[in-house]
């Protein structure tokens, strides 16, 4: 049995997860929903939970305006460029940086937890940002690609 590459895993629980995230943004712009309704919300009969005043920032934000589903629609294209990896990105040093990852699936993870949609895609950013976490702990480096010589090792 050989070593788990950390940063190899998370990296395809990063590319999972932002896809994920990237189509329930899309979905959250359809069906608006506050996530955390329930905690402060009163219950009315007919029309479920309503939210309570203490929240009307985020009832704004996600449900009158999308503007947390765009940003986390954008800050998903970011992190599939940053991790597929877009051509222009490829072998730089924000390629290579497991920190920047790491912050970004943070904000991702931030950004998803808010919205009805979002939640599972929140949970797997959080578990790549843990496993890059712990890949930068182990002290991995991504190597950079050797002269784009193709597929496996051949000239």
């Amino acid at each position: 049995m050989g070593n788990l590459i950390w940063h190899e895993y998370a990296r395809y629980v990063s590319l999972t997860a932002t896809v994920y995230t990237i189509w329930a943004s899309f979905w959250g712009f359809y069906y608006r929903k506050f996530f955390w309704d329930f905690v402060h919300g009163i219950i009315r009969n007919p029309g479920g939970i309503q939210p309570a005043a203490s929240d009307s920032l985020f009832v704004s934000i996600i449900v009158k305006a999308p503007v947390v589903q765009i940003l986390s629609m954008l800050l998903g294209f970011g992190l599939l460029a940053l991790d597929y990896p877009a051509p222009f990105l490829k072998n730089t040093a924000i390629h290579r940086s497991f920190p920047i990852r790491i912050v970004l699936l943070l904000l991702q993870t931030f950004f998803a937890i808010l919205y009805y949609q979002g939640t599972n895609g929140a949970i797997y950013s959080f578990i790549a940002a843990l496993c890059y976490t712990r890949a930068q702990l182990n002290g991995e480096i991504m190597p950079e690609a050797k002269d784009h010589k193709g597929r496996g090792g051949r000239a």
